[in-house]
């Protein structure tokens, strides 16, 4: 079941068309990632989606209700964490927990949730006192207090610390595994990748895919890539007349060789005819990045 239904959003302000033309869903228990590079166009996105927003075109469904005629019954089934959410400094934690709890008619227990995020040691911390992971953790709390079914994450592990931002993985997964249906706004493809069942990747306010990662992937693993570094001096000619091969690149003392059918013994067969020993040969993957990039022709910079 479709508990978000999003079809041809437009939004423009002023001058700038932020959303052009967006249309996916998200089915039930999913986590559906909305992908892309800053200002693509996907806050914006959500923020109509979750009636922050009012679209110039387009309709929105949120668990068959409109985001903007339907706002008190909206609140009480979708939580919303925002990448510019931000609370006094002076507030402590569980100041911010009762208050958030208050402003709905069936809130969870905050004390529970306090536990289920990790920060039952911190209640009595003021938020300018928290770490950057610690935040993030509170927003996510303040999203769930409402007992939502539906929560929107927008940007969760922006300058987070490695360890921080997996953490935070780790209790995005546990949200969606109590029945939660979250809608993960990101431009990490590592993010994107480990926890999205499906993506919506968007770039100058248009939808250009949706789909799994895998999908997506498979979509540019028609060609393979093999890395090696050579032994001795080797002529990119060697490989580049191979008729498997579509390319030849050096990256420091490392060459790349990019081809189809069977790379890796024509590529074997060529150095030992050079006499060239392959050194860490090894078959790389297509990545998101590598799918994002095909089908828009740009990388998304972080």
């Amino acid at each position: 079941m479709d508990v978000i239904e999003v079809s041809h959003l437009r939004k423009r302000y002023r001058d700038k068309l932020a959303v052009a033309d967006v249309s996916f869903t998200v089915g039930e228990g999913e986590i559906f990632g909305v992908l892309g590079p800053n200002g693509a166009g996907k806050t914006t996105t959500v923020e109509c989606v979750a009636g922050l927003r009012t679209p110039d075109a387009g309709t929105v469904s949120v668990l068959g209700l409109d985001p903007r005629r339907d706002r008190h019954g909206i609140k009480e089934h979708l939580g919303v964490q925002l990448q510019s959410a931000v609370l006094p400094e002076r507030i402590r934690v569980w100041e911010a927990l009762d208050l958030y709890a208050s402003f709905y008619d069936r809130p969870a227990d905050w004390e529970e949730l306090l536990e289920r995020v990790g920060l039952a040691d911190r209640r009595d911390a003021a938020f300018g006192k928290l770490s950057g992971g610690q935040r993030q953790r509170l927003s996510i709390a303040l999203a769930l207090v409402g007992n939502p079914r539906v929560a929107i994450l927008d940007e969760l592990t922006t300058g987070l610390d490695p360890q921080a931002r997996r953490d935070t993985w780790e209790l995005i997964e546990q949200i969606r595994a109590a029945g939660v249906t979250i809608v993960l706004v990101t431009h990490f493809m590592e993010e994107a990748e480990r926890l999205c069942d499906r993506l919506a990747l968007i770039d100058d306010g248009r939808v250009v895919a949706v789909d799994s990662p895998a999908g997506l992937i498979s979509r540019v693993e028609h060609e393979q890539s093999v890395r090696f570094r050579p032994s001795g001096p080797l002529d990119d000619v060697a490989l580049d007349v191979l008729p498997e091969v579509t390319g030849v690149t050096r990256a420091g003392g490392d060459v790349l060789v990019t081809g189809t059918g069977n790379l890796v013994l024509a590529i074997s067969q060529a150095l030992a005819a050079h006499q060239v020993v392959p050194t860490g040969m090894r078959v790389e993957r297509a990545t998101l990045d590598d799918a994002f990039l095909a089908l828009t022709g740009k990388k998304i910079e972080i």
